[in-house]
């Protein structure tokens, strides 16, 4: 078996180039998207106090040395989410960044353990103003890319048709065949229904964990084809950091958008409930304790400015699988300028 080539060598780069060329385009057309808009770029520190605490997320855990030798722990951020709500409470009101993140335990050919992600933030705003964002942030991209389509393998979304908007309900009765809103409180009868569709289930699947697996093997397959897919009103138990909805609490502001079938970018209209934070963010912990043995810090110095923070809708959006799509790539490692290694090649 052949060896595959290092990213560095001249033969792979330069199959690469005209990739990287299209990047650099986009990430151009992206600053001059936000700055049009009235955004600050800011820069955030990817040392953490924590390293966020959903619980299928592994971070990378290091160790800080102080100049007299005491240590403390940290964390590469696996999101700027923390620091850019703390520049909120500080008085920004429009930022974006282009920050490097990092994942532990995910590589593939749409996840990387080193990435770039694009988040953005509008303070007083609704979260119908950063879903127009990425409507336009879409056209953008392909404008700078130089094409009119979003390509994943044999799947093709317009890049500048406008987006459908697809409630989660409606997308779990459309492609699964599901009544959603009946199963919110009926973990027995949504892992009924899961099985039913040929859905594994194990005896410590809770609802979300079932919720998750319909989700990602009926579902998004069926997403972002011909046009983006805006999936909105996610479930009050998948809130995340995202605030409920006031005129129906089963649900809250959390929106996914959808190329190709593909997940590349996750808004919330924001949790600003510093109380309800922790209560969140401490079953997470316990879960990801009951599921791996281990447990992460939380980030005090953010629930404190969470209580501080303005009302603000917020979105994460990965911008390696937006230049992926744009350029029609196979892999992520084909956009990224230079990959980590594994086993010595790309």
């Amino acid at each position: 078996m052949t060896q595959a080539s290092p990213f560095w060598s001249k033969e792979a780069y330069a199959e690469r180039k005209p990739i990287l060329q299209k990047r650099r385009a986009i990430a151009d057309a992206v600053r001059r998207f936000f700055a049009a808009e009235g955004f600050a770029e800011v820069e955030t520190a990817a040392l953490q106090a924590s390293g966020g605490n959903e619980p299928h997320i592994s971070t990378f855990e290091v160790e800080l040395l102080g100049a007299g030798g005491e240590t403390s722990r940290r964390f590469l951020h696996s999101s700027p989410e923390f620091a850019c709500k703390k520049l909120l409470a500080a008085g920004e009101r429009r930022i974006f960044t282009l920050a490097k993140v990092f994942r532990n335990r995910e590589r593939g050919p749409l996840h990387h353990p080193e990435f770039t992600m694009l988040e953005w933030y509008r303070a007083d705003e609704p979260l119908s103003r950063v879903i127009e964002d990425c409507a336009g942030l879409l056209a953008v991209a392909a404008e700078a890319a130089g094409t009119d389509s979003f390509l994943w393998g044999d799947r093709m979304a317009d890049a500048f048709e406008e987006p459908e908007v697809l409630t989660i309900c409606e997308a779990f009765d459309r492609h699964a065949g599901l009544d959603l809103a009946a199963l919110l409180d009926d973990r027995d009868g949504l892992a009924k229904a899961a099985a039913s569709l040929g859905v594994r289930v194990v005896t410590d699947d809770g609802w979300s964990d079932l919720f998750s697996k319909i989700l990602c093997e009926k579902i998004e397959k069926h997403l972002g084809r011909g046009r983006a897919t805006i999936l909105i009103d996610y479930p009050a138990s998948e809130a995340a950091l995202s605030r409920e909805k006031p005129e129906d609490p089963r649900f809250c502001e959390r929106f996914e958008l959808y190329l190709c079938g593909v997940e590349i970018a996750n808004g919330f209209g924001e949790l600003t409930d510093a109380a309800e934070q922790r209560r969140r963010f401490e079953a997470a912990e316990a879960k990801r304790a009951a599921l791996y043995g281990e447990t992460r810090p939380i980030d005090e110095d953010f629930l404190a400015a969470l209580a501080l923070m303005p009302e603000a809708s917020g979105v994460a959006l990965g911008f390696d699988r937006l230049v992926m799509l744009a350029a029609g790539a196979a892999r992520i490692e084909q956009v990224l300028w230079t990959p980590v290694a594994e086993s010595g090649a790309v």
